[in-house]
């Protein structure tokens, strides 16, 4: 008799720890796959753990009109958009590259800005790729592009805000804003 009782707990402890383990890898292939999510449960088991989506700092500097650098030394490119060159040492400066870089400047430099992940973290040079907002929750990215400094550039995975960018840009064009007013750049590089 008790070995039966000492089998049924030993499957029960069984039991539980697989599903708590298929849970933790269940957790962590939705960190690493935005594809792949589980609300419900997971608020359930891993409430008390913290999103690495989203960050805050301060801007140490403005590089151009879509990259930044923090106070921490990261850079930070933002994701979606692509502002005319200003900085490259490979290319000439683009139409409307010197007004982009200033725009952003004037609109970043010193501030707090909280930084939101998509599903890359880094690009190809190394700087941290991110969505970007003002302490008054004002969207850099979007407000660039619909004030006509920036060019949508969306690339997979990081499109889920590629949607509003494309808005962004098509009321830029109406209007004529910024580089795709005749008297600038007529909407080219």
């Amino acid at each position: 008799m008790m070995t039966k009782k000492r089998s049924i707990l030993i499957l029960g402890i069984l039991f539980v720890g697989t599903i708590f383990l298929l849970l933790f890898l269940l957790d962590t292939v939705s960190k690493n796959d935005a594809r792949v999510s589980f609300p419900k449960w997971k608020t359930l088991f891993f409430s008390s753990q913290k999103s690495s989506l989203e960050e805050k700092g301060r801007v140490r500097r403005v590089v151009d009109g879509d990259t930044i650098e923090m106070e921490n030394g990261e850079k930070v490119r933002y994701i979606g958009i692509n502002t005319p060159e200003s900085v490259d040492p490979r290319s000439a400066i683009e139409c409307f590259g010197k007004e982009a870089s200033a725009y952003n400047k004037n609109l970043v430099e010193g501030k707090e800005l909280r930084l939101v992940k998509d599903v890359s973290d880094r690009d190809t040079y190394g700087r941290l790729l991110r969505f970007v907002y003002l302490a008054d929750g004002t969207f850099v990215n979007e407000l660039l592009v619909r004030e006509g400094y920036a060019f949508v550039s969306s690339y997979q995975p990081d499109i889920s805000k590629q949607d509003t960018f494309h808005q962004a840009e098509a009321t830029a064009k109406n209007e004529k804003r910024g580089l795709w007013n005749e008297t600038t750049c007529n909407g080219k590089k």
